[in-house]
């Protein structure tokens, strides 16, 4: 049985006095549904000889990480979670947990985990009385969310910009996307969490931690607005409420997102781009971005994304969403290209739409690209200089590299940076923009020299730094979203900082006890994971 969106919003009434956990979260309505039952249920429990199985090991985004685990557990319920948990950890047994199945590095596919918890099947959205909060399943991709918070109540989550990402790894990195400038990042939106822990006798138990002050587990709460996934435990469910709103009001308890945008697409061909009109195109846009990117910023409703593709795919693209209710906002989009392109020598090619708000932020682009995928990222305080930009300019037009390659410049700051570096686990609060090296390949054969070929491409760019965007006052280190293990290998970060200061600065110490308290026995780890303090 498939509950309808009627029902599904209909059903609050009657979940929102149900409990599950420590504090009386609603139970789901895949439980009210008659999903599967609360323990370890054969019809979910799915084994290597059950044809089952392959079809399971294709949710992976980037397929150089296919794992072959002796278990995978695809759970409904937050008790099947936890039974599998305490399960596999009384066999003696590594776990690891995919939701949308985005992760970029080999932190889910590690041949070394043995258990996969698969939660994508717990996927729904709800509003939950007693909290006063919205819940959203870990399991859910961002279009569901988007799509079941705005027509059932007309709010949203700013989050990311790919609807099939699942919100289990994003929401715990931090999350980010389009609504960003405008309205912060998806944690600072994050009232609490439902967690499977596991303690130090190997009893695993589901937790509620929230942000109120009282609250005995807040730090776990805290942990989960940007600790990444797979450090504490395994999320169960999210649930959203914008601090110091007020008042019982579904409909005012999460920002109300435009209802509709200017979607332009701004094209720049290859042909006849010089490298000094190249640099011209990359300094105006992070110029433009260095003075835009303040909280309250009149533009703050603007968002764009620079895509730099290699030569090989004859244009560079420039995304920008503009909410289409700010004042004048075809002329700030006007003059926003115009500053871009301003002296870049080519004459681009300009195409606007307008877009309803929710059938752009749930459309799903056509899979362009080869898979086979190696990531690297980063923020930026200040525009990158003359000399990397030349370097990114070179690097895209290598006729030795035989793949596609993708320098994205993402929009940043805004209500981002209203917030202080230690009101979450995301320190990061000064930024303009964010940057993500992407090289896509089709064949496995290509694998070693094309990782080889966009590890050497970004350490250049950020040779100053020993390879790495270090925090000083032109970068701010990475995104855990975007994690690259390469940043554990002195051959690659040859910066001195260990990766542990380059996602998390400040905050590692912090995470780190709060790894301690909740999961002691160092259950939840890969290749990028929190490691408990000692004593």
């Amino acid at each position: 049985m498939v509950m309808s969106r009627r029902q599904l919003i209909g059903s609050t009434a009657a979940i929102s006095g149900a409990t599950v956990g420590l504090a009386g979260l609603g139970a789901t309505p895949a439980q009210a549904a008659g999903a599967p039952g609360t323990a370890v249920d054969p019809r979910v429990v799915i084994h290597r000889d059950d044809p089952r199985y392959a079809q399971l090991m294709l949710r992976s985004f980037n397929p150089r990480f296919i794992s072959s685990p002796e278990t995978v557990h695809l759970t409904y319920t937050a008790e099947q979670v936890r039974a599998a948990v305490e399960q596999a950890v009384g066999r003696g047994q590594r776990i690891t947990v995919r939701s949308g199945g985005h992760c970029l590095d080999n932190l889910v596919g590690d041949p070394a985990f043995q258990v996969l918890v698969d939660v994508s099947a717990m996927n729904q959205t709800w509003y939950d009385r007693r909290h006063r909060a919205f819940v959203v399943e870990c399991g859910a991709t961002l279009g569901q969310m988007y799509e079941q918070l705005y027509l059932g109540w007309k709010v949203t989550v700013p989050a990311g910009v790919c609807p099939p990402v699942g919100v289990g790894g994003h929401i715990a990195g931090g999350g980010y996307g389009p609504l960003s400038r405008k309205f912060g990042l998806s944690v600072d939106h994050l009232y609490g969490v439902e967690v499977v822990v596991v303690d130090r006798s190997g009893r695993a138990r589901t937790i509620v931690a929230t942000s109120r002050p009282d609250d005995p587990h807040r730090e776990l709460w805290w942990a989960h607005t940007g600790g990444g996934g797979g450090n504490f435990g395994i999320v169960t469910k999210y649930l959203f409420r914008t601090p110091g709103v007020t008042g019982d009001d579904p409909g005012k308890l999460l920002p109300t997102p435009p209802p509709t945008l200017l979607m332009t697409w701004v094209s720049y061909p290859w042909d006849g781009l010089t490298q000094e009109g190249f640099v011209r195109l990359v300094k105006n846009h992070n110029a433009w971005h260095a003075a835009h990117s303040a909280p309250g910023d009149p533009y703050e409703g603007l968002h764009s994304a620079l895509h730099l593709n290699t030569e090989k795919e004859q244009f560079i693209f420039l995304e920008i969403r503009t909410d289409a209710t700010m004042p004048d906002a075809r002329k700030a989009l006007d003059e926003y290209v115009a500053a871009v392109s301003a002296g870049v020598g080519v004459t681009p090619q300009v195409n606007t739409t307008d877009d309803l708000w929710l059938a752009n932020a749930t459309l799903e682009y056509p899979q362009t690209i080869p898979p086979r995928t190696k990531s690297k990222g980063g923020y930026l305080r200040k525009p990158l200089a003359e000399r990397q930009i030349v370097e990114l300019y070179r690097g895209l037009r290598d006729p030795a590299y035989k793949g596609q390659c993708l320098v994205y410049f993402a929009g940043y700051g805004g209500q981002v940076n209203a917030v202080g570096p230690n009101a979450t686990a995301v320190p990061q609060r000064d930024s303009i923009l964010k940057l993500w090296f992407s090289a896509s390949w089709p064949d496995a054969a290509d694998d070693e020299e094309s990782v080889d070929w966009v590890r050497r491409f970004y350490q250049r760019v950020f040779a100053d730094t020993g390879g790495m965007p270090v925090s000083n006052d032109r970068y701010d280190g990475c995104y855990i979203n975007y994690p690259d293990i390469d940043s554990r290998d002195p051959a690659w970060n040859r910066s001195g900082v260990p990766w542990s200061t380059l996602y998390y600065k400040q905050s590692y110490p912090r995470l780190q006890r709060i790894k301690a308290r909740y999961d002691p026995n160092d259950v939840f780890r890969h290749a990028l994971s929190i490691e408990p303090l000692a004593g």
